[in-house]
């Protein structure tokens, strides 16, 4: 009974039990299920792992079958005709059969991986057949053929080829993109390599799609975001969402990929003293990156002599500020800055040619200090670490390029000289591979070209270089998806290399687009508006063909524009119709060109004087009553006049 009852109380009865069931609330005190993954996996590991087990040993006893039907074949074989064989006792086929397991068994002890071919197993000798003359080799290759060696050596000669640097640079091909007249003072390409951005002197920026140009290699957008202010830097953020601008103003500006502002940096208060206490720059920027780990972090360095970093969703403040000091403690101006590829550091080059490194969390004291790193006075127009993260390479004012090791940054690694430096934002960069730096050299206008310049990372030896126009190469930039080198010049170009076999997408997708044809109708046409309550009166018609009304939209004099054909006979609606259909070509043609050639102009006019005064009609009766007689002086002797004149007025002889 207590069973019972406690079986009863424990559940629901079948009637509550049905009742719920049909409610539709069964399963509502019921626990979800719970998995064990760690189970679920260890599981999934030894199936995997035992079912690869039993295919090994399959495939191993299918090969043992082949080897033991081919040894009986041969043994069968090789038994001289009309001779009995002796058949082996039982004692003897038990100690064969023992010593043959056994061995067996040390084979399959000693062997690893899948056996090998029968011919080889026998030596080798079942596919050399021999001959009187050459050897020929039915089989494969002995490990020390002259044949195999000279295709091996082929193969590693084409390996060397391959892993030298210089051909993996991808200059085969070029194209040429119009930005303006003026210097292309930054580069931008975003991570998956679609869109290209441009920025120069002329204060413009412009965005260039490679899927969506054709061969006529035009920009899809144009802006200036920053008014009348040179651009310094452009750089699209790890995301690509997002495009940084970094002109000659005091305030940054975020983009997106259609060029709408996105945030603009506050600008601080430029009558603070101490930097650190202001939201914002006060002065010039220089230059900005993004961080290469965080999409909402970015930094910008000023001529206020400070480094802050920034925050896209907090624009009225800046997240930390780096202030490079010199060796008396005095301020210095940042002309370059950048992270490292972890984003740990922060580095800038300064205007009395130091390198300064700081911990991203410690922005008090630097953590790597080089006081002589270029000349003092120059500005360091770039900084870039290796993707490898080890060394750091910089492009001095003093026309050098220097690459330091970060674990020992006392002395560079390596030096190179005479790279021509004029603008303030020439670029060096790193290869790929990690085993070329590239930079630009710039020249004076008409006093040469323009070059590439690409140094061995190791050597350190000029291994190659590119000639690109007649004038200075202030940016580069070498994106590794794409395996392409962006270029950009002081007259106003922006060069793309790249090699169809070693490049990717890129320049190669519009090259081969050919360029479209504009049509000329396409001005004629109007946007159809539906007003359907409109009155049948008032209702347009109802568009039914574009090449109709296109049609149509010509015969009318009112939408194409027609200008009005030339007046035919004596003239309508105000026109005259002669010569040319103007008032003065008619009064030319009528009335002041008379058609007589009267070769003296006064002969012809006295001519009617007499007539004049005989019969006056049209002046003289109107004054008849009221004209007063003329009356004229006469005319008197010059010695008459000097007679008349006064004393004082003769001259004295």
């Amino acid at each position: 009974m207590d069973s019972r009852g406690d079986e009863e109380t424990s559940g629901p009865s079948g009637n509550e039990a049905d009742m719920a069931s049909v409610m539709g609330f069964s399963g509502f005190g019921k626990k979800a299920r719970t998995f064990d993954l760690d189970a679920i996996f260890e599981q999934t590991r030894r199936t995997a792992i035992e079912r690869s087990q039993k295919a090994i040993e399959e495939r191993e006893m299918e090969d043992v079958r082949k080897q033991c039907a081919e040894a009986s074949v041969s043994s069968k074989t090789s038994g001289p005709s009309g001779r009995s064989k002796a058949v082996p006792s039982a004692s003897s086929r038990t100690q064969e059969s023992a010593s043959s397991s056994d061995s067996e068994e040390d084979s399959e002890e000693e062997q690893i991986g899948p056996p090998l071919p029968p011919q080889m197993a026998r030596g080798g000798t079942a596919g050399k057949q021999e001959s009187d003359g050459d050897e020929e080799l039915v089989g494969p290759l002995p490990p020390g053929s002259r044949k195999q060696e000279e295709d091996s050596s082929d193969e590693e000669a084409a390996d060397e080829e391959d892993d030298t640097p210089v051909k993996r640079i991808p200059d085969t091909h070029e194209i040429t993109l119009q930005h303006g007249n003026k210097t292309v003072s930054a580069l931008g390409l975003d991570p998956s390599g679609a869109r290209l951005v441009t920025g120069g002197y002329d204060y413009d920026v412009k965005f260039w799609d490679f899927a969506g140009m054709d061969a006529a290699l035009q920009a899809f957008r144009s802006l200036q975001p920053c008014e009348c202010h040179q651009i310094k830097s452009l750089q699209y953020s790890i995301t690509g969402d997002v495009l940084l601008v970094v002109a000659g103003n005091a305030q940054a500006k975020v983009l997106d990929r259609d060029g709408f502002q996105v945030m603009e940096c506050v600008k601080g208060d430029q009558y603070i003293v101490d930097m650190a206490k202001t939201k914002g720059h006060t002065a010039m920027l220089n230059s900005g990156c993004w961080h290469p780990k965080t999409k909402e972090e970015f930094m910008t360095c000023s001529n206020d002599g400070t480094v802050r970093t920034w925050d896209v969703n907090n624009e009225k403040n800046h997240k930390s500020v780096f202030k490079p000091r010199s060796q008396q403690g005095k301020k210095v101006v940042p002309t370059c800055c950048t992270y490292s590829r972890d984003g740990k550091l922060v580095a800038a080059g300064c205007q009395d040619g130091t390198i300064q490194i700081w911990d991203r969390n410690l922005s008090v004291h630097t953590k790597f200090h080089c006081r002589q790193a270029h000349a003092p006075g120059t500005d360091t127009s770039c900084l870039a670490f290796s993707y490898d993260g080890t060394q750091l390479a910089s492009r001095g004012g003093d026309d050098t390029l220097k690459t330091w090791d970060i674990r020992n940054f006392r002395k560079p690694l390596n030096v190179a000289t005479e790279l021509a430096t004029v603008f303030p934002m020439v670029d060096c960069c790193f290869s790929p591979d990690d085993k070329l730096l590239v930079t630009g050299t710039s020249v004076k206008k008409g006093e040469g070209t323009g070059k590439l310049v690409f140094f061995d990372r190791v050597a350190f030896q000029k291994v190659y270089e590119i000639e690109v126009t007649s004038a200075s190469v202030v940016r580069c930039l070498w994106h590794p998806k794409l395996n392409q080198i962006m270029v950009g010049t002081g007259n106003g170009l922006a060069k793309v290399y790249y090699d169809p076999v070693k490049s990717q997408r890129g320049a190669m997708l519009c090259v081969v687009k050919s360029k479209r044809k504009e049509k000329q109708a396409e001005t004629l046409t109007q946007d159809y508006i539906i007003t359907p309550h409109a009155l049948p009166m008032f209702r347009e018609a109802r568009q039914r063909s574009t090449r109709k009304q296109l049609e149509k939209d010509r015969l009318d004099p009112m939408k194409s524009h027609k200008p009005e054909p030339p007046v035919s006979g004596p003239g309508r609606g105000g026109r005259v119709g002669m010569h040319g259909g103007t008032l003065s070509s008619f009064i030319v043609k009528n009335i002041a060109l008379d058609k007589t050639d009267d070769s003296n102009p006064r002969e012809a006019i006295l001519r009617h004087a007499k007539e004049a005064a005989t019969n006056p009609y049209w002046v003289a009766p109107a004054y008849s009553r009221t004209q007063p007689d003329p009356v004229f002086a006469e005319v008197e002797s010059e010695d008459e006049e000097a007679d008349k004149e006064p004393e004082w007025k003769k001259r004295k002889i």
